[in-house]
């Protein structure tokens, strides 16, 4: 029951979203075709929509440090590989420095094999902060001026999730993990993701309900950028998971209320045609949108 999973200790003055919700909100409401799942949505966009986030300068410049850390390194530019990677000596300066091995195997020398470095470097591009050219790594405009104010890169980062994905289901997941964040409900954001993309005809091959697992893995670069900032404290007792911190939370709340604000090229509703059978391949297996 909703009342048992969100009891009225737990609720936020404003449990109600707003008339004007941004566009990806509205979307996930008019597709939640299961009561439960679509009081439950609501109850977490008036949750996430509570309070204004801010951010102090000390607060930011440690949450951004990876970005800005790989901006300077950046620098005046970096010769990628012939395969279009950082070289070896990057790739470890970065694991290195940034503790990026805690949890991950490997030498981390070279970066198709060090994910976190790999997924950093990736996401930056992604968030407009890097771009290649001519087989180099060059910072953008924007990186350029962002890379000496953590304030307004915390800001920049937090308007741009999740990041952009050409898959649907990703970005749709992306969208629910930080709602479910920034509601800071008593639920696992990974049953809550998985519960709502049931709720708009998300389903595995054969039409098989998600999981949790599943839905963790269709958020994986919302949860990883997350994780890069400092936001999860790590739980010992289930490896690669980690219960959300009040520094998650805020930044997870100013991504929310940045997006009204965002270019509608990432928020174009897909044609129904389009959206019958996006694949996530090794994360989250063959997922399909059900017709019924």
């Amino acid at each position: 029951m909703l009342a048992e999973r969100f009891p009225a200790g737990a609720r936020p003055e404003r449990a109600d979203p707003p008339d004007d919700l941004p566009g990806p909100l509205d979307e996930l409401l008019h597709q939640a075709r299961d009561g439960y799942a679509r009081r439950e949505l609501r109850w977490l966009i008036g949750a996430a929509l509570t309070s204004k986030p801010d951010v102090d300068t000390a607060t930011a410049a440690r949450m951004v440090r990876p970005y800005a850390w790989l901006m300077d390194r950046v620098g005046d530019g970096i010769r990628l590989t012939g395969a279009g990677y950082l070289p070896p000596a990057h790739v470890e300066a970065a694991a290195t420095e940034l503790s990026l091995l805690e949890d991950w195997m490997g030498k981390g020398n070279r970066e198709i094999q060090t994910r976190p470095v790999l997924h950093l470097r990736e996401t930056a591009t992604t968030m407009g902060l890097l771009r290649k050219q001519h087989g180099m790594l060059l910072l953008t405009a924007a990186g350029r001026k962002l890379r000496t104010d953590p304030v307004a890169l915390w800001w920049h980062l937090a308007e741009r999730m999740p990041p952009k994905s050409a898959d649907r289901c990703e970005t749709q997941a992306g969208l629910i993990w930080l709602l479910a964040v920034a509601a800071r409900g008593d639920g696992d954001p990974a049953e809550i993701v998985a519960r709502t993309l049931g709720a708009i005809r998300w389903a595995l091959s054969g039409r098989a309900m998600l999981g949790a697992s599943d839905a963790a893995r269709a958020a994986w670069d919302t949860r990883n950028v997350l994780r890069r900032l400092g936001g999860v404290t790590d739980d010992p007792r289930r490896y690669g998971e980690g219960t959300p911190s009040a520094d998650d939370v805020t930044f997870a709340r100013a991504a929310v209320s940045t997006w009204p604000g965002t270019g509608p090229w990432r928020w174009q509703l897909l044609s129904r045609r389009a959206a019958l059978a996006p694949a996530l391949g090794e994360r989250a297996g063959e997922l399909s949108h059900r017709s019924f």
